[in-house]
């Protein structure tokens, strides 16, 4: 009897286990949008990662290291795209620093892009009842059921207001909400985790940070104060005022979780053979950048209806020089930064008034910034000596670079700079010396076995982050910002020379914060700022030889038929070489794509 019994037990507490968990799944599925289970399978995964380094990341097995990547970069893929919502802008960001990651880190970020099924019709209705308390057709004269676009936060739906203008509605997934705090919970433990027991690095410090920005970048109020503002920043600034484009916002129809702001027609950046043709230009067959050609809905091959027949002026150069332009006033002027330029937020259109009676029609280019959720606000103090910091790099001055690293809590200023041109910069004067250290460097990295380029990767990135308490985190964003115009201007062949546009706005915003008076503008100049603008004018000579040299270069090649690249190719050339000889990283082409 006794056997029977237990088997019996085991048989009821089988059952009763099964549909306790079934039942707290479907709970947790239904009512709080799987918060828990991928909370659960966050932790899992990280645990199989950490596990994974402590056993097998010794220098007995150091042939093994590379495996150990793959299966770590194939793991972290995996969650960040079962997950979605939050943990793509995770991803995101880790993707657009992986430069410096193993080359399997590289090849997967470099993939992982924001889009995602859209939601049901029904779902989409059921959020404007509870913020509007009414349902999208009473909202609206007309609105399209089926969404034009889809990410892993929101989609976007055509719609028509009462008065009869034509707008983007931007409605939030409604399990996004749901799972934020439980995301970004499991982002702080799996950080901390990381910093504290499994690779010994400073990673935990901008957590606070990049977690309260993530969180503001759900609020759609938010997002329309930011495009407002915005707006109004570009229309003070005559060297961007009628080339740049906000669209417009209506409050009227907006709230926290629904965005609604004007419809704009016109070509995505991310579209190369659509913006070949309006421009009238022939695109390298092959670059890089982080591009991927896409059809859109709007019209065949990503042209609407409204730009068949029509030619932008100025080519390439013009939208890129815009952009560049656009940018470096966020960064150096107004100290408000848009951190996700990447070519899906960014639309070429014609800009309105400018046309000629000609066919085609002539018109110039007009730049339309989307998506305005992700800003970072940067202290005047930090703004000042990021612009110092940039003028000092291209006229070597040594002091004023050593004495900004110091104050942020750098200790690798040389690789800080890089990070900050996205060219490899050696700090201090070079010699035949510090050529042949160079040199042996180099012959050592490829001497050394997996293990030991790691171990030596790690104690390089120790010495770069000091004091993490002193480092700006705004840097963390500006450093994205950058990253991502410099892939779309690789992206576009290189039509402009990035580098000297975004300097000489560093420069000009520290002459502009001077005190005005009424004497003279010669008259507030000393022996040393004289000298300080002889240089950087100097350095902005030879920075445009390298240029032009380039440029030449590269229409050299195209007729040729040789392989081509620009000048933010072989940038990134030197980028890849830099990182070999620093750290003992082979950095694929991948590692820019994304």
């Amino acid at each position: 009897m006794l056997p029977r019994l237990s088997r019996s037990r085991l048989v009821k507490r089988t059952v009763y286990t099964t549909f306790g968990l079934s039942a707290a799944y479907l709970a947790d599925t239904e009512l709080n949008a799987s918060a828990v289970t991928r909370n659960l399978r966050t932790l899992w995964t990280c645990a199989l990662i950490s596990a994974d380094y402590k056993l097998n990341f010794t220098p007995e097995h150091a042939d093994r290291i590379p495996a150990i990547h793959q299966r770590v970069a194939d793991r972290m893929y995996d969650l960040f795209t079962s997950n979605g919502g939050l943990y793509i802008k995770i991803g995101q960001a880790i993707g657009a620093n992986a430069a410096l990651m193993p080359a399997p880190f590289q090849q997967k970020f470099a993939r992982l892009f924001d889009d995602a099924p859209q939601i049901s019709y029904p779902t989409i209705a059921r959020v404007f009842q509870r913020e509007f308390n009414k349902s999208p057709q009473e909202l609206f004269a007309y609105f399209d059921e089926k969404a034009v676009a889809s990410a892993s936060v929101a989609q976007v739906h055509k719609a028509r207001t009462w008065d009869g203008d034509w707008v983007a509605v931007k409605v939030q997934k409604p399990d996004v909400g749901r799972q934020t705090g439980y995301d970004l919970m499991a982002f702080r433990a799996v950080m901390w985790a990381f910093e504290k027991w499994v690779f010994d690095l400073p990673v935990y410090f901008a957590v606070d940070f990049i977690s309260t920005h993530l969180r503001a970048e759900l609020d759609f109020i938010a997002e329309a104060s930011n495009s407002q503002r915005t707006a109004s920043l570009v229309a003070s600034e005559p060297r961007l005022a009628g080339k740049v484009h906000i669209p417009k916002v209506y409050p009227e129809y907006s709230t926290k979780r629904v965005l609604t702001a004007e419809w704009i027609d016109g070509v995505r950046l991310s579209d190369r053979a659509a913006l070949g043709r309006v421009v009238g230009e022939n695109l390298p067959e092959k670059s890089g950048g982080m591009f991927a050609d896409t059809v859109h809905e709007e019209g065949k091959n990503g042209i609407p209806e409204s730009m068949r027949d029509v030619k932008l002026k100025g080519g390439m150069r013009a939208i890129m020089h815009t952009m560049v332009e656009l940018f470096s006033a966020q960064m150096f002027d107004w100290g408000f930064v848009h951190c996700d330029p990447h070519p899906g937020n960014i639309i070429i259109r014609a800009r309105p008034g400018s046309s000629s009676s000609s066919k085609p029609v002539l018109c110039d280019p007009q730049l339309v910034l989307l998506d305005h959720g992700l800003y970072v606000t940067i202290r005047p103090t930090v703004k000042r000596q990021y612009a110092s910091l940039w003028r000092a790099l291209l006229i070597s001055d040594w002091d004023t670079i050593g004495n900004v690293t110091e104050s942020w809590g750098v200790g690798e200023a040389g690789l800080f700079a890089s990070a900050v041109l996205m060219r490899p910069v050696k700090i201090g004067r070079t010699n035949e010396s510090s050529s042949h250290v160079e040199k042996a460097n180099e012959d050592a990295n490829a001497k050394l076995n997996a293990y030991e380029q790691s171990v030596r990767m790690k104690e390089r990135l120790k010495r770069f982050l000091v004091d993490t308490d002193k480092m700006p985190k705004e840097l963390i964003f500006l450093g994205r910002n950058m990253r991502i115009v410099q892939g779309n201007n690789q992206s576009l062949g290189s039509p402009v020379n990035r580098i000297k546009i975004t300097a000489y706005w560093a420069s000009r915003s520290l002459v502009t914060t001077h005190e005005r008076s009424s004497r003279a503008w010669w008259a507030h100049l000393d022996a040393r700022e004289l000298w300080r603008d002889v240089l950087f004018r100097a350095g902005m000579f030879s920075l445009d030889v390298v240029f032009w040299v380039s440029k030449i270069r590269q229409r050299v090649r195209a007729l040729l038929g040789l392989a081509n690249g620009g000048f933010e190719d072989e940038l990134e050339r030197s980028v890849r070489g830099f990182a070999k000889s620093a750290f003992g990283v082979e950095v694929g082409p991948e590692a820019f794509e994304g």
